[in-house]
């Protein structure tokens, strides 16, 4: 059973076949964000091998992003109906996301969806078993919504191959599909051979689960679209122009900063017998075969004028750019922050396409981290010992790496409770039930 027969199997028609597109795309763009699939072919018959320099821009870039947004782990409080905080519910769902290391799966989770175009949030468990929160790459999973509402799933299939064995009967690929039937959830896990026989497992169970504990974030995109788009492809020809103009210009240097010798009408013994060495003396015989027309050997040094430095550093500078803007990060240098570094409106200012860009993932991700804690809840009730209502509200509250004025905001604050602007009920709900 390869990859292209699951999805074969499990999605049919059309869309089973854009699947199989997709995800061969989708290994390219991971290849490409790796660094090796930014190589690119050379020609043999030169008599030098050309440099090959790759700075891996594209990498550093996504990087960038999912620091900014995730970075600072945005935090999620459950409050009932009235605004009050409900510490039982927050600390069930504090203690589930600290024992699965939330903070760093979701930053991670994140630069999977920047590059292969989408992620699967997933939650895991059973009775007397530890809830699991996983994020899971493009390549490992395919899923297929309901008609009518593209965020409820109506299958999703997890799957990798456990060895790389050649022959089909020793090839291991495991398998787990989530399907809805009859308003129930129903899980079927088992691990197969290449032939599609199923060596462990494989038996059909009742989650207890009204829903599937899975949901798909797509990056991007349009209305409707179930396969998102990548970050790294639109910063695809940038990299490949920047690192191949970054080599050319070293192989520009390697050539034209030697200066070449000129002998005019030189013995060919004496420049064979000629030593380059600081201090050395040159013994330049003219050659015989002049004749005594008066002319006299001479030796002078011949240097490149070659220069092209404004205007390769011009391009480099402005592909850098070019590719800073596509994914909107902010291109800084030191020199830049100097003078800003104490003001949080004016960094705000620099971050403020960078923070449109999350703001509008944060229309996708939000939602989805919502529907995390509700399901967390709901599984800790079906699967434990405690019973949590559905009857409360999930705020969350992005938060960036940025400095902020603080100080001077709670001033402000404080100078419009006292003017009659502002309640100190208001007050304390934004600065100290919000901490």
């Amino acid at each position: 059973m390869s990859l292209s027969d699951i999805v074969s199997t499990e999605m049919e028609g059309l869309y089973g076949s854009k699947v199989l597109e997709d995800l061969g795309q989708i290994i390219a763009l991971y290849d490409f964000y790796d660094g090796r699939g930014q190589d690119w072919e050379t020609s043999r018959e030169l008599d030098y091998t050309p440099s090959k320099v790759k700075t891996n821009l594209c990498k550093k870039l996504i990087k960038r992003e999912a620091r900014f947004m995730f970075g600072r782990t945005p935090e999620m409080k459950l409050r009932d109906r009235e605004g009050n905080i409900l510490p039982k519910f927050t600390q069930a769902l504090d203690r589930v996301l600290e024992d699965n290391s939330f903070s760093e799966r979701l930053i991670k989770g994140m630069r999977d969806c920047l590059i292969g175009k989408r992620v699967a949030l997933k939650l895991t468990g059973g009775i007397g078993e530890p809830i699991g929160v996983q994020f899971r790459p493009s390549l490992e999973f395919v899923f297929e919504p309901f008609d009518d509402d593209v965020d409820r799933l109506r299958k999703i299939i997890f799957f990798y191959r456990m060895n790389d064995a050649k022959s089909a009967n020793e090839t291991r690929i495991w398998k787990q599909k989530y399907e809805m039937s009859h308003n129930r959830c129903f899980l079927t896990e088992g691990i197969y051979n290449g032939k599609g026989e199923c060596i462990e497992g494989g038996e059909c169970i009742n989650t207890g689960l009204d829903f599937i504990p899975c949901r798909v974030i797509i990056n991007d995109g349009l209305t409707g679209d179930l396969t998102g788009e990548s970050d790294v492809e639109e910063l695809m020809g940038d990299q490949n122009a920047y690192n191949r103009l970054k080599s050319d210009d070293l192989d520009a240097l390697r050539f034209n900063m030697f200066p070449q010798r000129v002998a005019v009408d030189a013995d060919g013994s004496s420049l064979e017998n000629m030593v380059i060495a600081p201090g050395s003396l040159v013994d330049l015989v003219t050659d015989p075969a002049r004749g005594d027309d008066g002319q006299q050997a001479s030796l002078s040094m011949l240097e490149s004028k070659f220069g092209y430095d404004a205007r390769f550093e011009h391009t480099m500078n402005r592909l850098k750019q070019d590719m800073h803007e596509l994914l909107g990060v902010p291109n800084l240098s030191l020199e830049q922050l100097q003078g800003l570094a104490q003001s949080g409106k004016s960094m705000k200012a620099l971050y403020w396409e960078l923070i449109e860009r999350s703001e509008e993932r944060w229309t996708v991700w939000e939602p989805a981290l919502k529907w995390m804690c509700r399901s967390i809840l709901k599984m800790l009730s079906v699967y434990g010992e405690e019973h949590y209502d559905d009857d409360f509200v999930v705020a969350v509250e992005h938060l960036y790496p940025i400095f902020e004025d603080e100080e001077q905001e709670r001033e402000l604050d404080l100078r419009e409770v006292a003017a009659g602007v502002r309640t100190p009920e208001s007050y304390r709900e934004k600065w100290i039930n919000a901490n």
